[in-house]
């Protein structure tokens, strides 16, 4: 294997070098620019094979998105991939976390599965693609940073470069672990914090106090009691949405009435579902309690019609590659939301089994990633419409 200064010679050594840099996710420990190191590898490989880039600004983040483009028909149509940067932490790992280790058919590592090795194989197809004498499209890839926390490289994509390809733009393809089977609608989220207030007092005597831990208690047999159980609707490609309080603080001493307590609620909507529509029924639900809510993050569903036509395109070619080109759906959360809602036909298709993703021992098999790549490949060289 060489090392991340030297430009790979297969696939594999790509992957190894990608993932031999720690890019954690900061909200999971890693350094505030650990991504930053790895783009930048990865801008100088591209511009080595002939193929164009450029960095794109993330509001309120200290690290870039790497756009990666190969231009031959000026004007023609478009076809985007889109792999994430950042990876889950590293703790508890029981092999080699950046070692890039092969064995037994398989690559290890933090990454390797979710999802550098769905960013290499689409940055080795791109490298292929552009020493093709006949290219009949152009292609984008998009190394986003934050998926696993925010998503706000997903997000400042969506917002703003997406729209200079949109007019001639076929589909984009999100590299996540689906088994090269093609993912056409998955479930969005919701989350919130919610809080609520008393007044400190000295614990002798906490008549003088009011405990917001108290308040919440009651807010939390509602949560319980009338509003997760009336999360009800389904997808028949998605499965159920869901409601869970999973995080809770209240309090800073033991010998202090707590004047402040909050959850943390996560909810996962079905497509066809709206965040205006969760929300207030949520707000139904604790009508009478006095509480605020703030920190809403969303991430909308993933539609199955908004791919709908982009899947027939590519599932001759899936086909042609021995997958399973039946469309279906995920439980889980992508980029892919914030590209469909920006209005792009957009499928999540990549190498390695969601079950290997984030675990101790994560590994992608490599027969797995030449095979994403031959099949990203194969899309980019299609003929006609």
């Amino acid at each position: 294997m060489s090392s991340p200064g030297n430009a790979p010679v297969s696939l594999e050594e790509l992957l190894a070098q990608m993932v031999s840099f720690d890019t954690v996710n900061p909200h999971f420990g890693g350094r505030p620019a650990g991504e930053e190191a790895l783009a930048a590898h990865l801008e100088k490989l591209a511009r080595g094979w002939g193929l164009a880039t450029r960095r794109a600004t993330v509001e309120g983040s200290v690290v870039s998105n790497l756009i990666v483009t190969c231009e031959p028909v000026p004007g023609g149509e478009w076809l985007l991939f889109e792999s994430h940067l950042d990876t889950v932490s590293t703790e508890g790992m029981t092999v080699a976390s950046l070692g890039g280790r092969i064995e037994g058919g398989r690559m290890y590592g933090r990454g390797a599965c979710d999802t550098k090795g769905s960013g290499a194989a689409m940055l080795w197809a791109l490298r292929e693609y552009a020493r093709d004498a006949r290219r009949p499209r152009n292609a984008g890839l998009v190394f986003a940073v934050d998926e696993e926390a925010r998503m706000t490289g997903a997000q400042a994509f969506a917002r703003k470069e997406l729209k200079e390809f949109l007019p001639k733009l076929r589909g984009v393809i999100v590299g996540e672990p689906t088994m090269l089977r093609p993912i056409v609608a998955h479930n969005g989220v919701i989350r919130w914090k919610t809080t609520t207030r008393g007044r400190a007092a000295h614990s002798s005597d906490p008549s003088k106090g009011v405990s917001a831990i108290s308040a919440m208690l009651r807010v939390m047999e509602t949560l319980e009691s009338k509003y997760v159980p009336s999360v009800t609707r389904s997808h028949p490609m998605t499965g159920r949405a869901a409601a869970s309080v999973n995080v809770i603080r209240g309090g800073t001493a033991v010998n202090i009435i707590p004047a402040a307590c909050e959850i943390e609620c996560d909810r996962r909507t079905v497509p066809g579902e709206t965040a205006e529509q969760v929300l207030r029924e949520r707000d139904e639900a604790l009508a009478g309690h006095t509480v605020e809510h703030d920190a809403l993050y969303v991430v909308p569903a993933l539609d199955d019609a908004v791919g709908r036509e982009f899947h027939r395109w590519i599932s001759p070619v899936l086909e042609r590659h021995g997958c399973d080109a039946t469309p279906r759906g995920a439980p889980y959360v992508t980029d892919a939301s914030h590209y469909a809602a920006a209005g792009a036909p957009t499928i999540v298709l990549g190498p390695g089994d969601l079950a290997q993703a984030h675990t101790k021992d994560e590994w992608v098999a490599l027969e797995q990633l030449q095979k994403a790549s031959a099949l990203y490949l194969d899309l980019l060289r299609v003929q006609g419409v």
